[in-house]
């Protein structure tokens, strides 16, 4: 009875140990990780070999619409008045010379009278200079009162002179001066116009206040061309220069895509973002851009030499991207690879492969969908 009971128990752990040394066999007959096709499905298969290319990477920074500042002008008075009338409103479309409000101001009209007192006063010495000449031609006075004379006559007419250069800084055109000095009348109205053509895209004033010559009551922008900015982190400002091609993607307006160039690269470094500012110009005839709106900005970097596979060979399990490397006993292995994002129907390669493996490069899916199968099945 002893001796049965010692053979089964012999019997028992020998089977144990059988067991033990045949499960690592079957594990690595089905790594869930490799497939070894049909050669029905072989056949469909295209591979070919990993590379390296010249490639231009793409930066994408984040950006905005801005107004090209060299087609923006800031209209202000240029006296101390009272508002009277304002005759725009913001979003109004404006023509140079178009009159945007008018001013009540007193020390325009104090200037005014200057100048017609200069004026008159320089009239006065000029009779006195020319009495004197027929005076001194008759020896009724002397050469010395002459020269007085005349020497008052040439200080009236600095004088004037300097006044109506004082009615030119006030806005005074050459005509109204000439109207002024004929007709001899006062007003104390003066006009604020448009000094460019554009939008109104600003007002800062209302009936009834009183602006100073430092003020500005309006800001017109000709919207026909506007800069799109961005802020290139300082890591990838080397990668960027003057004259590159941009592409702009306006999320407003549905992704659309506008093309430039590079119009200024900065040359300082902002201290709290720690990025460089660049900038280019836009077309914007259509009005469809507007100043403030976001944008995405994607630079065309200098090419250089990377490993890259065709985006048709990547197979997404869950978040991971992956691709098939050939084996030489006939099977392919699924290999984890990080990849940048697509262009041109490339990937650049990050990290997972070295340069030379053998890729599936047409029926990954289909090769994918075998290997789950039989993945299944050796489980």
């Amino acid at each position: 009875m002893k001796k049965t009971m010692i053979a089964l128990l012999s019997a028992a752990v020998l089977a144990g140990c059988g067991e033990e040394k045949s499960a690592p066999a079957n594990q690595a007959a089905h790594d869930p990780l490799s497939v070894k096709p049909a050669p029905e499905l072989v056949s469909q298969l295209k591979t070919a070999v990993v590379g390296t290319e010249s490639v231009a990477e793409m930066l994408r920074v984040a950006g905005s619409v801005e107004f090209d500042e060299q087609r923006v002008a800031r209209i202000g008075a240029s006296v101390t008045g009272r508002v009277v009338e304002v005759d725009v409103l913001p979003g109004q479309v404006v023509q140079k010379g178009e009159l945007l409000a008018r001013l009540n101001s007193s020390e325009l009209a104090s200037q005014q009278l200057a100048y017609l007192k200069a004026r008159a006063q320089l009239e006065l010495n000029r009779r006195a200079a020319e009495r004197a000449k027929a005076l001194l031609a008759a020896d009724v006075i002397g050469s010395a009162e002459l020269q007085r004379r005349e020497s008052e006559y040439q200080i009236s007419v600095a004088e004037t002179r300097a006044a109506a250069d004082q009615l030119r800084l006030l806005g005074f055109s050459e005509a109204a001066i000439n109207r002024l000095g004929v007709q001899g009348a006062v007003d104390s109205v003066t006009p604020v116009s448009a000094s460019r053509s554009g939008v109104v895209v600003e007002r800062r004033v209302a009936m009834g206040q009183v602006v100073q010559p430092a003020d500005t009551l309006f800001v017109v922008a000709d919207l026909s061309r506007v800069w799109a900015v961005a802020q290139v982190p300082e890591q990838q400002v080397g990668q960027v220069r003057v004259g590159q091609s941009v592409s702009i993607e306006v999320p407003a307006l549905g992704n659309e895509s506008r093309v430039g160039k590079l119009i200024f690269v900065g040359q300082t470094v902002d201290p709290e973002m720690r990025t460089v500012l660049v900038r280019t110009e836009l077309e914007n005839r259509d009005g469809a851009l507007k100043p403030a709106m976001l944008t995405s900005m994607l630079i065309a970097a200098r090419p250089s030499e990377k490993l890259v596979v065709p985006a048709s060979a990547v197979v997404r399990e869950g978040d991971d991207e992956n691709v098939f490397v050939a084996v030489e006993d006939g099977s392919y292995r699924l290999v984890k690879v990080k990849l940048a994002p697509e262009q041109g129907g490339r990937r650049v390669v990050l990290s997972g492969l070295k340069g030379g493996e053998k890729l599936v490069i047409e029926g990954a899916f289909h090769l994918n969908n075998e290997r789950n199968r039989q993945a299944a099945e050796g489980s």
